[in-house]
Formats: structure tokens, C-alpha cells, sequence
């Protein structure tokens, strides 16, 4: 592969000839797109530089290696132009080969991992911190005062249970003797027995409160050692989060970015309006933010933007090697909305309403409830930026319906059947019978692919992506678990159509179940998430079923897909 110039070391020349491909009005925008041809023919030779390279020391999980921990990347591409000559920018996110700058591909916006550079020294401060946490924290002299202490409170809980068992004993016996002696002794007898027993009693409390107070004091003693280590500990925790914050802001600030129009902003002001006004971790090291801002360093300009990845996908996400995605929101949004700031970008999508043409089918319609099939893309509620939805032309419809309406949901990509609620007390009851997951429902899908079984059940516990939203992500500690049953219908040569029984009600739950390498391996047709972009989401919900809340009949609707 060819570069242009020793000024633009990172322009790479077509390997063919691109003449006759027609170049975009517009640059794409860069959370939902087509992939322009151009962009296919880069990615193309930047896999290539992959496949070939021989000196890349990065362990892709495409091939056995048990020396390199194998991680998958996100690889992008820009088209620019360079005086006039057509080319592109390559770029990875993140590291690669554990280092930040490899020839071929852009340099970081900022490097933090130059020779002695000042984030190496104070890395290396904090890495001494935490040896000495560790020290201390593995610190025999730690482990055995705790030790200790355990052994210590189990001794003082069976010895002091003991004694006040034995107390317990002496009091009973007491007791019997003031019942024997108060027949047999005289009044002036009994008054001299019943103090004598008093001191008893007294004296059995006395050696409680001793004993109690022994070990109370050995206790607190040991206590009093480990206090010392702990607070060394505590102490250098602090300096490290101190240290750290410090470093964290130092690269906020340091991470500055330019736009279209040569204005540049650090880090921190661009967060300082975003949803979370914190940068996220890795904010700035990601393709797109790296690609633009080498373009107006070097003055190209650019044309179309792709992003794909390459090698195993990792544990969490979805992610299939050689598949386009779009850009992250979470970490590249607010960037990129001040990066592309003088750019002609197409239109976002997302500001448009795609129900705008389309009409609900009523399935169902009574005083007290309504069954619809929802077309594929149309809002089930209101959005951030679009309003028109299930629940606005309900309302609409029926203006003397009260209560919340809408019982359940589904995504705006999937068409089907949902019931909505014309009052309070019916809306109550048919959100019970989802909760007890008495309602039943199936999916009807085409997946892009051919899965080996025919039937079963997947069990994947799911949760959103914080940088990403709202794509969802497999996650064991923090997700809920989803369940779906499934049953094949019929394959054709690279495709699987399938029903689905969905267990439980997770966002994304069927999208993700279809995709993942842990469920079926497999994406939904159309899933832009998920999967690779298409006419539609071809996910339907097919069949409903559910107790009447009045007549208390099992209900059952269904209405087939137009796939």
C-alpha cells in the first residue's frame, strides 16, 4: 500500500481505481448509516494490512495463540480528500499491540505513552501506591492480628454463652431453694437466706461483667494494632484517589479536539453539557475522533466515515468480525457533535419520525380494552424528540379512555400485536398478569444464519451498555436474567425462520438472545444494532394471550408478519 506524502504520512492511496465511484453529497452520520462503497474498498485493504502483517503483535482470536490475551478491535476508516487526490485514514480504538501508535494507521489524538512523558511518571506513582497497598494488605503481621481477633471472638462468645448458661442454671437452682426454705425457715431465717442469695446473684453478674470486660479489653487491644496498619492503608488509598483524579483531569484537559470550523475544545468542556458531564473512560480513543481530528490537522477533507470490526468478539457485547457499526454514543457523541460542527452531514435520523405515513391496525376493540398490530418502526411511547407513538394515536382515538393506557411495550423496529387498557382498573389487572407472567406471547423471526438446534431455551442476563445506550450487553454481576424458548420453523439456504417464547420481558431481550455467541449465534434479519442493517427489524410479536379483565375468558390474538 502507498502513502501520498512524507507531510501526511497516514494518507493511503486505493490499491484500484475509484474513478468511476460516485462520491456522497454528504458526509454520512456517523450513529446510523449505509456504508458507502468506498468505505467497503478501505476496509477492505485495511483487513488485508491485518491479515498480511507479520510484525503486528496482537492477538486477534482468529488464529490458536496461548502466548497473547486475544481481543477484538474496532477498526475505522475515513474518506478525505487530499488536494484533490481521493484516499483514506485508518484507525484503531484504543491500543493496538499495546501501543498507541502504529505505522499506518492515525496517531492518537493525545499520547499519554510517550518515553517519560508525564503521565508514564505519574502512572508509575500510583503503581508504586498500589505495591505498597498490597504490601500492606498482605502483611503477615495483619493477617495474623485478624486472625487472631476471629479466634479471640469465638472464644469470648463460648465462654461468655457458657457462663451466662451457667448463671441461668444457678438461678433456677435459686429459685427452687426460696420455694424449699420459705416453708421450713423463719421469717427472720429466710430474710438472712434470701440476702445471701441476692449476693450470690449479684456476684454471678459481677463475674459476667469481668469476664465480658476481659475480653473486651484483649480485643480492643489487637484492634488497636490493626487500626495502625489499616489507617496506613487508608491513608494511601486516599493519596491514590487524589493522585488519580488529578491524572484523570490532567488528561481531560490535555485531550483537546478540532472541528470543521478550526475551533478546539478539550474533554472536559465538551462533557460539561453531555448527559454525563464526567468523561467517560476512553473518551477520545476511539476511530472517528482519532480520524477526524488527524483530517483537519492535515488539512483533508472529509468524505465518508465506516467503522468495522475485527477478530473475536468480546464476552459482553455483540460484535462480529468483519461487521460495520456505527459509532458509540456515550463516549463519541458529544465529540463528534463537536467535531463535525462545519461539515454538510446527512440528516439525523433519529429527529425523524418514521410513523409518519403509516396507520395502527385495530385487531380488537371494546369499551375496555384494544389489541393493535404495531408496524415496524413506530414508537410505542413518546420519545425524546418525537412525540407521534402507539400511546399519542390511542389517545387520540379513544379521548375518554383514561388511565395509563399502554400495558406493555415493544421496540420501535419490531411489529405486532400489544393490548392497551381504556381504564385504570383493567390497565391494573392486565400489568398484573404480565408481571405473574401469566400473559403469553410469541415472536415470529428471521435470523441471519442457520442454528444447529431446533428447539430449546436461552439464558442470558442482560443490561444496557453505560457508553452505548441503548444497545444491551450480557453482563453476570449486574444483569437481569432473560429467558427465551424457541422453536425453529424452517431454513432456507442461509437463513433460519424461528417463534420465540419470551420468559421474561428485557429490553432487547430477543435481539440479543438471536445475536450473541453465547444464545444463537445468529442476528435478526435487519437488526442495526445487532446485526447488519436492512428494509426492517424482522422481529413480529405474533400471538398474544391473556384473561379478559372482565369477562375472565382466555383471549387469544394473532396476526402473521409481512415477511
Amino acid at each position: 500500500m502507498n502513502t501520498n506524502s512524507a507531510e501526511t504520512p497516514c494518507f493511503i492511496t486505493f490499491n484500484e481505481d475509484v474513478s468511476t465511484i460516485k462520491l456522497p453529497e454528504k458526509l454520512n452520520f456517523p450513529f446510523y448509516y449505509d456504508v458507502h462503497p468506498l468505505c467497503e474498498i478501505a476496509a477492505e485493504q485495511v483487513q488485508h494490512f491485518l491479515e498480511t502483517n507479520g510484525k503486528l503483535q496482537h492477538n486477534f482470536g482468529l488464529e490458536n495463540n496461548a502466548d497473547l490475551l486475544p481481543i477484538g478491535k474496532m477498526f475505522g476508516v475515513l474518506i478525505v480528500e487530499n488536494n484533490g487526490e481521493l484516499g483514506f485514514l485508518a484507525a484503531y480504538s484504543g491500543k493496538l499491540a499495546n501501543s498507541n501508535s502504529v505505522a499506518f494507521f492515525v496517531p492518537p489524538v493525545f499520547d499519554m505513552l510517550t518515553d517519560n512523558g508525564y503521565f508514564l511518571r505519574k502512572e508509575e506513582e500510583l503503581n508504586a501506591i498500589n505495591r505498597e497497598i498490597e504490601s500492606l494488605e498482605n502483611n503477615t503481621d495483619l493477617k495474623n492480628l485478624q486472625r487472631k481477633i476471629t479466634d479471640l471472638e469465638a472464644t469470648a462468645k463460648h465462654e461468655i454463652d457458657s457462663f451466662k448458661e451457667k448463671i441461668k442454671i444457678n438461678k433456677k437452682s435459686r429459685k427452687e431453694e426460696r420455694l424449699l426454705k420459705k416453708e421450713i425457715l423463719s421469717v427472720e431465717e429466710y430474710q438472712k437466706f434470701e440476702a445471701d442469695l441476692i449476693k450470690q446473684s449479684l456476684y454471678d453478674k459481677h463475674l459476667l461483667k469481668e469476664l465480658t470486660n476481659n475480653f473486651e479489653t484483649e480485643l480492643n487491644s489487637i484492634k488497636k494494632e490493626i487500626s495502625i496498619l489499616t489507617n496506613q492503608i487508608e491513608i494511601l488509598k486516599n493519596l491514590r484517589k487524589t493522585k488519580s483524579n488529578a491524572l484523570q483531569n490532567w488528561l481531560f484537559t490535555n485531550y483537546t479536539f478540532l472541528n470543521a470550523e478550526s475551533e478546539e475544545k478539550s474533554l472536559l468542556d465538551i462533557f460539561k453539557t453531555a448527559l454525563h458531564s464526567q468523561p467517560p473512560a476512553g473518551a477520545g480513543e476511539c476511530c472517528a475522533p482519532k480520524l477526524f481530528q488527524y483530517a483537519y490537522k492535515n488539512n483533508l477533507k472529509p468524505i465518508a466515515l465506516a467503522e468495522f470490526w475485527w477478530g473475536q468478539s468480546p464476552k459482553s457485547e455483540v460484535r462480529k468480525h468483519k461487521q460495520f457499526y456505527p459509532s458509540c454514543w456515550g463516549k463519541c457523541e458529544p465529540i463528534l457533535s463537536h467535531m463535525l460542527k462545519g461539515l454538510q452531514v446527512d440528516e439525523n435520523p433519529f429527529l425523524q419520525n418514521p410513523a409518519k405515513d403509516k396507520e395502527l391496525e385495530i385487531i380488537y376493540d371494546d369499551p375496555y380494552l384494544v389489541v393493535i398490530n404495531k408496524p415496524a418502526e413506530f414508537l410505542s411511547v413518546p420519545g425524546i424528540n418525537i412525540s407521534d407513538s402507539v400511546y399519542e394515536r390511542i389517545k387520540h382515538r379513544y379521548p375518554h379512555a383514561t388511565g395509563p393506557l399502554i400495558v406493555h411495550r415493544l421496540d420501535m423496529s419490531t411489529s405486532g400485536l400489544m393490548v392497551l387498557a381504556k381504564n385504570k382498573d383493567t390497565h391494573e389487572n392486565l400489568q398484573k398478569q404480565f408481571i405473574k407472567r401469566k400473559v403469553k406471547k410469541s415472536y415470529i423471526a428471521l435470523l441471519d444464519g442457520l442454528i444447529e438446534t431446533d428447539s430449546g431455551k436461552i439464558e442470558l442476563p442482560l443490561r444496557v451498555d453505560l457508553d452505548d445506550r441503548p444497545r444491551q450487553i450480557v453482563c453476570y454481576e449486574y444483569g437481569k436474567m432473560g429467558i427465551t424458548d424457541f422453536k425453529v420453523l424452517s431454513k432456507t439456504e442461509n437463513s433460519t425462520r424461528i417463534q420465540y417464547f419470551p420468559i421474561t420481558g428485557r429490553t432487547h431481550q430477543l435481539r440479543v438472545h438471536s445475536a450473541h455467541k453465547s444464545g444463537l449465534n445468529a442476528p435478526i434479519k435487519g437488526d442495526d444494532l445487532y446485526g447488519t442493517k436492512s428494509n426492517r427489524l424482522h422481529l413480529h410479536a405474533h400471538t398474544l394471550e391473556f384473561f379478559h379483565p372482565i369477562t375472565k375468558e382466555w383471549v387469544i390474538f394473532k396476526a402473521d408478519p409481512d415477511f
